[in-house]
């Protein structure tokens, strides 16, 4: 059974990986993400520059979630899930509840390879293993308030070291602070679970 797909379009970054793997329409169109069953936030941009560019569809994106549609953020994407973050200024969506914040004592941005550890089974992980590798590119990272919905931690640093968030999970929201659609194959199997995910 096929599920309609948008993945929302800020303007930035280039989607046609993602668009290719989900089959997901390119939108920014209010329309279109009532209309969809499934909704991607991608993750290229500045906190407070995308959710002023969200402005128009925001209160749509948070009843899509609130109505129970799968929605994926991707890096950017997940961070705009939460109340507010380091990285400028203006509110987050709040459909998770916490912030973002930099990185303190590592070198930033973090950039790479890096090994996801896995703390508990979650549908958009199937068929992926602990420790495999995704690709990362970020200075901030999720803090949130409840760290049951953290399904997936990384390590970044060398003499110091910071364990963050880098797949969160709650009820019909999933975010990931890696680039799947960067990440190979394990990226495109994560992709292709939530293009699955059936309610």
């Amino acid at each position: 059974m096929s599920f309609d797909t948008v993945i929302l379009d800020f303007g930035i970054g280039n989607l046609s990986n993602v668009q290719k793997v989900t089959g997901g329409k390119v939108t920014h169109d209010t329309d279109d993400i009532s209309r969809a069953d499934k909704i991607i936030l991608p993750g290229v941009g500045n906190f407070g520059d995308v959710m002023e560019s969200l402005s128009s569809v925001k209160y749509h994106i948070v009843d899509a979630a609130k109505e129970g549609k799968y929605v994926l953020g991707i890096c950017l994407g997940m961070q705009l899930f939460f109340g507010n973050s380091e990285e400028g200024d203006g509110e987050g969506l709040g459909i998770m509840d916490g912030s973002v914040k930099r990185f303190e004592g590592v070198r930033t941005p973090h950039i790479g390879w890096n090994r996801l550890l896995i703390r508990r089974e979650c549908p958009l992980l199937q068929g992926i293993n602990d420790g495999s590798y995704f690709y990362f590119v970020h200075s901030y990272f999720v803090q949130p308030k409840d760290t049951d919905c953290v399904v997936g931690t990384t390590v970044y640093g060398e003499e110091h070291t910071v364990r963050f968030p880098s797949v969160v999970w709650e009820g019909n929201i999933f975010g990931v602070q890696f680039h799947p659609e960067k990440s190979s194959n394990n990226g495109l199997r994560l992709l292709k679970n939530f293009r699955e995910l059936s309610t």
